[in-house]
């Protein structure tokens, strides 16, 4: 005999949505464990994927019972994996596995190009991309969402600013949208005098004053980068003109976009500064499901600030933006060479200033190609950035 409770449990296991992690041990991966540890009634990681880092990929193994693990880098695993866990290793078995697996959404939270063949493996399987890895459309927009057309996928933001458009564009058609509004924090060197800035170290650069992310990312938001590269996403996102998106300092945080629509009103979305949010609503869509992860106490918020971008302060961001609207090949180009500059920082073998030198002259040194097919993409992502890595010094 069959129990009531029984088959609650049955009925309850049959609504898990079953999930794919892709950079599962980095902090988008993090704070998705902290969404899964809440609503384990709700998600299951079937798949999950990281770099290098197998200790901590098998710690989450053990604790949520995940079956396929994929490691995409060099490094050899120090211990076998947990039981019950089967381990892949590239990026092949990783597209494989989203391929053959019974997936309702795949998180793609690996960091830079790397996560690009992921993103379309993901919609040529018809399974709900919640999109994390912003170079997927920056370096292939036009791609995706052509491959969108012919695909029962849906792409679900989980950047904060894209997700709080996303949110305040529910119910919306685009031709209602007058302008996007993304804020950026301005990063550790918004009020650092000009002249201070051929000063600056490495380790000054990875104390982001807001939010807690991998370095490669948090060198980007220094740099602005990282918002020239959110304009790309939303262009591609809300099939937006990039004359209609913009984006404004905002130091605290807190206000993570505005939509101003046609008729002049305003909405805007807004939460203490976390990356749980925008993932728990990216897995839960199109419902706010209950959740105590982020409260946000309206009169414990600070003062809330805005200022524009200055040109002198964050020239890659205005350089990004123009690289967007060349479109065709130069996104690619940019965010190669932006890659092997950070790099290079990182290794202490330029400076901070050097980065954007490296990207304005590769800019204006490489050729564009018009709507280029993936394996010219991929080609060229490859070429430039080892081209830029390896000979950095005739570019400064």
């Amino acid at each position: 005999m069959i129990t009531h409770t029984a088959l609650q449990l049955a009925g309850a296991i049959n609504n898990l949505k079953n999930l794919a992690v892709l950079g599962l041990t980095g902090s988008i991966g993090k704070s998705t464990i902290a969404v899964i540890r809440e609503h384990p009634d709700k998600f299951r990681i079937t798949l999950a994927s990281a770099h290098n880092n197998s200790e901590l990929l098998f710690e989450y193994a053990r604790e949520f019972g995940i079956k396929h693990l994929v490691l995409t880098g060099s490094k050899l695993p120090a211990s076998p994996p947990p039981s019950g866990s089967i381990l892949h290793s590239g990026e092949a078995d990783l597209i494989a596995l989203i391929k053959e697996l019974p997936l309702d959404i795949v998180l793609n939270a690996i960091t830079g190009s790397a996560g690009l063949l992921s993103s379309l493996a993901t919609i040529d399987a018809n399974i709900d991309l919640a999109l994390a890895n912003k170079e997927s459309l920056v370096l292939a927009g036009h791609l995706i969402k052509t491959a969108m057309k012919s695909s029962n996928s849906r792409l679900l933001p989980v950047d904060s600013e894209h997700s709080a458009v996303f949110q305040c564009l529910k119910g919306h058609q685009s031709s209602e949208i007058g302008n996007i509004i993304l804020t950026a924090s301005g990063g550790p060197f918004r009020e650092l005098p000009l002249n201070q800035f051929p000063h600056i170290t490495l380790e000054k650069a990875l104390k982001h004053p807001t939010w807690s992310m991998g370095t490669k990312v948090t060198i980007d938001s220094a740099t602005m980068m990282n918002k020239a590269l959110e304009v790309i996403e939303a262009h591609w996102l809300f099939d937006t003109d990039y004359d209609k998106i913009k984006a404004v300092i905002h130091p605290q945080s807190v206000i993570h976009s505005f939509v101003e629509f046609a008729d002049g009103s305003i909405l805007a979305q807004l939460s203490n500064p976390t990356m749980k949010l925008p993932i728990l609503y990216a897995l839960s869509f199109p419902q706010h499901i209950p959740s105590n992860l982020v409260r946000t106490s309206i009169l414990d918020l600070p003062q809330l600030n805005f200022f524009q971008l200055e040109p002198e302060r964050y020239p890659l961001y205005f350089l990004g933006r123009k690289c967007g609207e060349a479109g065709g090949l130069m996104p690619t180009i940019m965010n190669a060479v932006n890659e092997a500059a950070i790099r290079l920082f990182l290794d202490h073998k330029i400076g901070f200033n050097d980065i954007y030198k490296i990207i304005d002259i590769a800019c204006q040194k490489e050729i564009n190609i018009s709507s280029p097919d993936i394996e010219t993409i991929i080609n060229t992502n490859i070429t430039i950035h080892n081209k830029y890595l390896s000979s950095f010094q005739k570019y400064l």
